[in-house]
C-alpha cells in the first residue's frame, strides 16, 4: 500500500459509492499485488476518474481465467493529482477481505472451480474485421465455458506475429495463409524451426483452396481450415488439439 501523500495532494469531498474494475492480466499479478499490498489492508489504484476522499468504493478484481470477480469494499484515504493520478483505498472489514483471502488460497492451488485454464491465443489476421470477429468470439465463449477461458492478442502481419512469438509466452496459433510483410507459411516455418516451437497447435486459415492447404500443412500448420469459418469450429478444433 503507498504511503500517504504530502497534503497538496489531498482534496476533501462528499462521500459517495462508485465501483471500480481491477483487471489484472494474469493470476500471478493478483498473487503479487496482494501479498505486497491487498493483505495489509489496502493498496493504491492508478486511475483518472475523480473520486473525493471518504468516498465509498467496490473493487472488483478480476483476471483472465478467473470464474467470478472478487468484490471488496473500502474507503478513499486519499488523492493522487498530476501525471499519475490515483487514489489510496483503505479495505474495510468484512466478508469481502474474507473471501479475498480464500481466493487466494484457492489460486495459488489453482482449483478449477475458482479459476480456469487460461488459454493464450495469437490470431494473425490481416483483415480486421476477421480478426475482430476471432477475437472476440473466442473471448466471448469464455463466458460461457466454465473450464477454460481464452486470452486473445492479435497481430497484422507477419512480422509483427514474430516479435510477438519472440516476446510472449502463447498457448496456440492461428494464422491467415496471405498476409503481408511475411506470409503465413514462412511465419509457421520460422515458428516450427528458428523458434523451435515444435509442439505449438498451429491453425492456419484461408479461402484460397487447395493450393493454401497444402503450403500451411507442408510448412508445419497441425490444422487447416476453410474461410469462412465458424466461431464454433474454431473452439472445437483448438478443444481438440489441446486436449481442453
Amino acid at each position: 500500500m503507498d504511503h500517504d501523500p504530502p497534503p497538496h495532494e489531498k482534496r476533501k469531498h462528499h462521500r459517495t459509492g462508485v465501483t471500480l474494475l481491477v483487471e489484472y492480466d494474469a493470476p500471478e499479478e493478483l498473487l503479487t499485488d496482494y501479498t505486497d499490498n491487498l493483505s495489509t489492508g489496502g493498496t493504491f489504484i492508478a486511475t483518472s476518474r475523480e473520486l473525493e476522499i471518504g468516498a465509498s468504493v467496490r473493487l472488483a478484481l478480476s483476471f483472465p481465467g478467473l470464474l467470478e470477480p472478487v468484490g471488496i469494499d473500502g474507503v478513499v484515504r486519499w488523492v493522487r493529482e498530476g501525471d499519475e493520478p490515483g487514489v489510496g483505498i483503505e479495505f474495510l472489514e468484512g466478508e469481502g477481505r474474507t473471501r479475498l483471502a480464500e481466493v487466494i488460497e484457492r489460486i495459488r492451488s489453482k482449483d478449477p472451480k475458482t479459476v480456469s485454464r487460461l488459454v493464450r491465443v495469437l490470431v494473425v489476421e490481416d483483415n480486421p474485421h476477421v480478426a475482430s470477429f476471432l477475437g472476440d468470439g473466442l473471448t466471448g465463449s469464455s463466458r460461457r465455458a466454465v473450464d477454460v477461458s481464452f486470452h486473445v492478442r492479435t497481430a497484422a502481419n507477419g512480422r509483427e506475429a514474430l516479435e510477438l512469438l519472440r516476446s510472449e509466452p502463447f498457448d496456440a496459433l492461428i494464422i491467415d495463409i496471405y498476409l503481408p510483410v511475411i506470409d503465413g507459411p514462412h511465419v509457421i516455418e520460422k515458428v516450427r524451426t528458428a523458434l523451435g516451437m515444435k509442439h505449438l497447435p498451429i491453425i492456419a486459415v484461408s479461402a484460397g483452396g487447395p493450393g493454401a492447404r497444402e503450403a500451411a500443412l507442408a510448412a508445419g500448420a497441425d490444422i487447416f481450415l476453410d474461410k469462412p469459418m465458424r466461431l464454433r469450429q474454431i473452439v472445437e478444433t483448438m478443444r481438440q488439439l489441446m486436449k481442453l
